[in-house]
């Protein structure tokens, strides 16, 4: 994970704003007759951001324009990549169209149907609003055809968690506010929501969140679990279980290097090392060794302690997960742990 920088951070602006503007700026082009250099739009908290506008192309009844998706300090990895709106007549009402780079909906269990582009419903409010706002300025009928296009949006979509989710092609048009914010958790918790979504949706019963690559490939490998069921929990055990509990799965497996899982034992809900810490004298206290109250690390204690620390991780850590739960008659999931170490061997099990 990029390490947050120091000092305040510079918010940006989602795919779904992105979007917005440059259909705004297409339509005054091919209703107005002119691209403008800059388009205002207006967010859905009302908020009114400017937007250069970065391309622009024409043709026998179409425009297109493209902005530029500024992320701000967030590290995001559709940040500088081309948002592109071509802009022609349809037979009725606002069509949307998923051009190049722009992913297609395969999955059920999204906020956009099966066959879908991959264009999220508050970005589509927002150009339905631009649409019909233009339609108004010009005497015209809002009907058009909005193809949404992002060069290399196929290349960048396989850094995202869009294959897991059946979206295929390329990225999501994205955004609830408009507005990016730097190093927000929200992004990623939505994603592991969605993730839970699709597996209860195409009938999956045995779900997985790890903590990490190697973790991720060892459960998934001892499971053979398909890539659907693999949510990208990441530090987020307590945001992951919180949906849990509203939408449950039969089967949950925890997996996660023993320094995460530790954390999680001792109780903590976000793993994040700028968030918790493992206490080294509770280790020690767990398997009767005062040596572990000077390691530096939980994978040192290991070292020092063996496979009773890695089992005591493992059962606190499953313990943990099912208080997070609370009752279980409310949310019927069996949960179990599998503890790895850097390289993704199992050190214990607790199920």
């Amino acid at each position: 994970m990029t390490r947050k920088p120091e000092g305040p951070l510079r918010r940006g602006w989602t795919t779904g704003a992105c979007a917005t503007a440059a259909t705004k700026a297409a339509l005054m082009r091919l209703w107005g007759g002119a691209f403008p250099d800059a388009v205002q739009i207006t967010l859905p908290k009302g908020e009114t951001p400017t937007f250069a506008v970065a391309h622009t192309s024409v043709g026998d009844g179409w425009a297109e324009a493209g902005i530029v998706k500024d992320a701000g300090d967030d590290p995001d990895v559709t940040h500088g990549a081309l948002i592109v709106v071509r802009v022609s007549d349809s037979d009725g009402g606002v069509v949307f169209r998923a051009g190049d780079g722009v992913g297609t909906v395969t999955l059920p269990g999204l906020p956009i149907g099966v066959g879908e582009p991959a264009i999220n419903p508050v970005p589509r409010a927002m150009m339905d609003e631009v649409v019909a706002e233009l339609a108004g300025d010009y005497g015209r009928t809002p009907n058009v055809t909005l193809t949404v296009s992002i060069p290399n949006g196929a290349q960048i979509a396989l850094k995202t968690w869009n294959p897991r989710l059946g979206i295929t092609g390329g990225l999501s048009i994205l955004g609830t506010t408009g507005i990016v914010r730097p190093f927000s958790c929200a992004a990623w918790i939505a994603s592991i929501h969605r993730g839970i979504d699709v597996a209860r949706a195409t009938g999956l019963t045995h779900v997985a969140g790890c903590t990490g690559n190697m973790s991720e490939k060892a459960v998934q490998t001892l499971y053979g679990l398909p890539d659907p069921a693999m949510l990208d929990m990441g530090d987020f055990v307590g945001g992951m279980i919180k949906y849990l509990r509203r939408h449950p799965v039969p089967r949950l497996t925890i997996g996660g290097g023993i320094g995460k899982l530790a954390k999680l034992a001792q109780g903590a809900s976000d793993l994040h090392s700028g968030r918790s810490q493992v206490d080294f004298d509770e280790l020690a206290r767990w398997v009767g060794d005062t040596r572990l109250r000077d390691a530096n690390t939980v994978l040192q204690a290991y070292e020092i302690a063996g496979e009773p620390l890695a089992q005591q991780i493992a059962i606190r850590a499953r313990g943990a997960a099912l208080r997070l739960f609370g009752d279980l008659s409310l949310a019927p999931v069996v949960v179990d742990v599998v503890v790895t170490d850097r390289d993704g061997t199992i050190l214990a099990r607790a199920e």
